[in-house]
C-alpha cells in the first residue's frame, strides 16, 4: 500500500471519527423526535463497496453541519464532500471490502463517488439540539455538493448528479 493511500485512509478515519464524536456530543445534549425522515422508503439494491474516503484538504477546513428534523440523520458538508451518519437503520448492512467492523452508519460522497465507511466503536447517536436542523423541503449547498431534506430521508448529490439517498429503511446510490 502506498504512503499516499495510507495517508488518505488515515484522513478518512479521522474525518469519520470526528463526525461520530461531534454527533455523539450533540446527542448527549438532547435527542431526536423520531420524525418521518426515518419512515420507510423504497428499498435499495445491493451493498456498498469500498471506494471514496473523506479526505479533507488543508485548504478547505470550513465545514457545515445539519441534522434532519428527527435527529436520526446528521451530515457534515465541506467543499471536499459530504459525510452523513445515521443512528438507527433497518436496511441490510452494506458490505465494505476488507471491513470486519460495523458498516451502514456512515456514508460518504466525495470526488471518488459514494461509499459506506468501515467504523469501529458504537453507532452514532441521534443529533442533539445544538446541531442546526435542515427542515423538510429545504436544501443546503457547499461547493458543488447539495443535500436536500425530505420526509423520506436526505438526498445528497454533487454537481454531476452523483450521490445518495439515505433513510432509516433504505439507502440508494444516485444515479
Amino acid at each position: 500500500m502506498s504512503s499516499r493511500r495510507r495517508l488518505i485512509i488515515i484522513f478518512a478515519v479521522v474525518d469519520v471519527l470526528l463526525v461520530v464524536l461531534l454527533v455523539g456530543i450533540a446527542l448527549s445534549r438532547g435527542g431526536g423526535d423520531g420524525g418521518p425522515d426515518e419512515a420507510a422508503s423504497t428499498p435499495a439494491g445491493s451493498g456498498a463497496t469500498a471506494g471514496p474516503t473523506a479526505t479533507p484538504s488543508p485548504a478547505s477546513t470550513a465545514t457545515t453541519q445539519f441534522a434532519m428534523p428527527s435527529g436520526n440523520i446528521a451530515c457534515t458538508m465541506s467543499v471536499d464532500g459530504v459525510t452523513c451518519t445515521i443512528a438507527s437503520y433497518t436496511y441490510a448492512q452494506p458490505v465494505v471490502a476488507g471491513c470486519t467492523e460495523v458498516t451502514g452508519h456512515v456514508i460518504v460522497l466525495n470526488a471518488d463517488g459514494v461509499a459506506f465507511s468501515c467504523v469501529s466503536g458504537p453507532p452514532p447517536a441521534v443529533a442533539g439540539d445544538d446541531v442546526p436542523e435542515l427542515a423538510y423541503g429545504k436544501s443546503m449547498t457547499v461547493g458543488e455538493y447539495t443535500c436536500t431534506s425530505a420526509t423520506d430521508g436526505v438526498q445528497c448529490v454533487d454537481g454531476s448528479g452523483t450521490g445518495f439517498q439515505l433513510a432509516r429503511a433504505s439507502w440508494k446510490a444516485i444515479p
